[in-house]
């Protein structure tokens, strides 16, 4: 299995355990929404809460030039520190929801 398949599997197995959190509302739902040709991966919370409408993204991730994207991170723990711990080398990990200046200053990839 290549660089590519090992990121892509990663991110489908954050997504599966995010996902098997069942809010207490009976009223929401997460959603898995994966786009394998274009490696989009994001994770969605949708329904209603009280009168309040909920359509949110938990996290974004995509996979772009050989490296993971996190365009969004809602959780508490970080995507990112996830994805060290399975084994992805942070120079293949892009904070994307920073600044290209204020990456410099992160111990991940700039781009």
């Amino acid at each position: 299995m290549d660089k590519l398949d090992h990121y892509r599997q990663h991110i489908r197995e954050i997504m599966a355990e995010y996902a098997h959190y069942h809010p207490i509302n009976d009223e929401l739902s997460v959603e898995q929404i994966i786009d394998h040709d274009n490696d989009h991966y994001e994770l969605m919370r949708v329904g209603w809460e009280n009168q309040h409408r909920i359509h949110g993204c938990l996290f974004h991730i995509d996979i772009k030039d050989g490296k993971i994207w996190i365009q969004h991170d809602g959780t508490e723990e970080g995507i990112a520190n996830r994805l060290v711990a399975m084994g992805v080398p942070k120079n293949d990990i892009v904070l994307a929801f920073h600044s290209p200046f204020r990456r410099q200053f992160t111990e991940f990839a700039v781009n």
